[in-house]
């Protein structure tokens, strides 16, 4: 018996101490102690601050990049049958209000090769529907079905790569989630708790960062000094498959430059593997990266047939570098001219974390201030010490010493929940205060269960300590059996809730089975503490 007691209370006291590092660590001064307890227990976006915003994803960008994907590889193809045409073209993004309107056009089609070109279409793009505009023209549109699924798909890589940059950003206890807010299926919810700065935490979420590296028109590789100037260079139209774009500023240069360039990539964002932000031999900032086997193919293949001409590197429709092919170039690469560490680390940032599919929208941002979440906090601290404050005095008055036994109970439960906070890296919200508010009447509950057992047994007459056995044994079941089906509940909470809701679940979740430790294994074990010094005790406080 006491080996027994022995080993449960090491139990016990190595969970605590285990527990209390998890809040506090090893602090060695006052200050180091709440600097301790303000890392470990994170605090949500209601009780801390922060931004939430709210942004729609402009899907008809990742439309109009599937069709320009499609032009890129339909293009290799008829060359490799040896199938002419005279142009391809499709619907600009900036033109389309609605991405069913997004169609590829293709002209010059000779009227003996159409078979065969309506042969390739079916086969490799079945995604598409094939209209005959004319005896060699034609027009491809994605299907509907095909459609809705790229829409769904581009929302969801959107929050994934957003989940990434924000994750890159050191931003803690962030939420990225779809919002379906006026029906709409393409807005998403972003949550940052204590953004020091949301105006750049914003500007690094919202760049859709489409890289885009592509050939500059060999005619016009030196640029213009303006859009007029190059409109009137031009006669005033661009060159089929050709746009015009303005290069990034460069300190100490007078005005800005613009550049013909290709609207077909060579390679994209998509096909990015790593980057980082570095410096070259002169001390210049600059931003390596690595493609995929598939990019660098792609690359070297250009590359290689265009040594001596130009490329552009583009970021968000804006030139950041023009650059000259000295040789072939395969699975790495350099963006060099970069302005500062900061402007290299963020480009590093974006490459790493991928392009986003599509533009995201700014729809609305709210600000939650700090003092607001310390108003939240207090009232929060208030009302739980308030209300275990409450539940110490009925239980000591109900069950005198045995009261002290649910009391120590009661308090490693709220131990042990803070220390699961801790170790999971969540994030502690109002809806979690309830959740541990409630925890606390769930413990209680527990052990009025017992409690109660425990007298009717010693009404039937038994003896303390077979009373005390009777009791714990009878009412386990009872607590097994509400306490399951609170997390069952918990679990439909979890999966179909979102934000807060969530939050609620897993701190009620985590108090259950703390609960279930100390209601159980820790109040038996001081019974068992108690009782075994007085093996003929008649009477028990309770």
């Amino acid at each position: 018996m006491r080996k027994n007691l022995t080993t449960r209370s090491v139990i016990i006291v190595v969970t605590i101490l285990v527990c209390i590092f998890g809040i506090i660590g090893f602090p060695t001064s006052k200050t180091e102690l709440f600097d301790h307890l303000k890392e470990n227990i994170r605090l949500g976006l209601d009780l801390k601050g922060g931004s939430h915003l709210v942004m729609e994803v402009q899907v008809q960008d990742a439309v109009v990049g599937d069709a320009r994907q499609s032009i890129e590889r339909l293009q290799e193809e008829l060359k490799k049958q040896n199938i002419g045409w005279t142009s391809m073209d499709v619907s600009d993004a900036h033109a389309v209000t609605d991405a069913d309107n997004v169609v590829i056009t293709i002209k010059g089609i000779q009227a003996a090769q159409s078979g065969d070109f309506r042969n390739l279409i079916g086969a490799d793009y079945s995604t598409y529907v094939l209209t005959t505009l004319n005896s060699t023209d034609y027009s491809m549109k994605m299907k509907p079905s095909d459609l809705v699924d790229l829409k769904r798909e581009t929302v969801a890589r959107t929050i994934d790569t957003i989940n990434n940059r924000i994750n890159q950003l050191g931003v803690a206890e962030s939420s990225v989630q779809q919002y379906g807010r006026s029906g709409s299926d393409y807005q998403i919810l972003i949550q940052l708790p204590g953004v020091d700065d949301p105006a750049r935490a914003k500007q690094l979420i919202g760049t859709t960062a489409m890289l885009e590296i592509t050939g500059v028109d060999k005619a016009h590789d030196t640029g213009f000094s303006s859009r007029e100037d190059a409109l009137a260079k031009l006669g005033g139209i661009l060159p089929l498959n050709e746009k015009l774009l303005p290069a990034k500023p460069r300190a100490g240069a007078q005005g800005q430059e613009w550049y013909l360039v290709n609207k077909i990539p060579v390679i994209t964002g998509r096909e990015m593997r790593n980057a980082r932000p570095g410096q070259d031999d002169v001390r210049k900032w600059q931003t390596s990266f690595t493609l995929s086997p598939d990019g660098g193919k792609k690359f070297g293949k250009y590359t290689g047939d265009h040594v001596n001409d130009k490329l552009a590197v583009i970021l968000d429709n804006q030139i950041v570098s023009v650059a000259t092919i000295n040789e072939r170039i395969e699975d790495s690469g350099r963006i060099m001219g970069l302005g500062s560490d900061e402007e290299a680390t963020d480009l590093s940032r974006y490459l790493r974390s991928g392009s986003l599919p599509a533009g995201v929208k700014p729809l609305e941002e709210n600000s939650v201030g700090p003092s607001l979440g310390a108003d939240s906090i207090h009232q929060g601290i208030v009302s739980g010490i308030a209300g275990l404050a409450a539940v110490v005095f009925v239980m000591l008055l109900y069950y005198k010493r045995s009261g002290v036994n649910a009391v120590l109970a009661l308090v490693l439960n709220t131990v042990i929940l803070l220390a699961a906070i801790s170790y999971f890296h969540a994030a502690l919200t109002l809806p979690g205060i309830a959740g541990v508010i409630l925890t606390i009447g769930m413990a209680v509950d527990s052990n009025v269960l017992i409690f109660e057992r425990i007298r009717e047994e010693l009404r039937t007459g038994k003896g303390v300590i077979a009373a005390v056995d009777a009791g714990f044994g009878k009412a386990w079941w009872t607590i097994v059996d509400t306490h399951v089906t609170t997390v069952v509940s918990c679990a439909f909470l979890f999966l179909f809730g979102e934000g807060p809701v969530r939050g609620f679940a897993v701190t009620l979740t985590i108090g259950l089975i703390a609960n279930i430790f100390t209601a159980v294994f820790v109040s038996r074990t001081i019974f068992d503490w108690e009782l075994s010094g007085h093996r003929g005790m008649e009477t028990l406080s309770i």
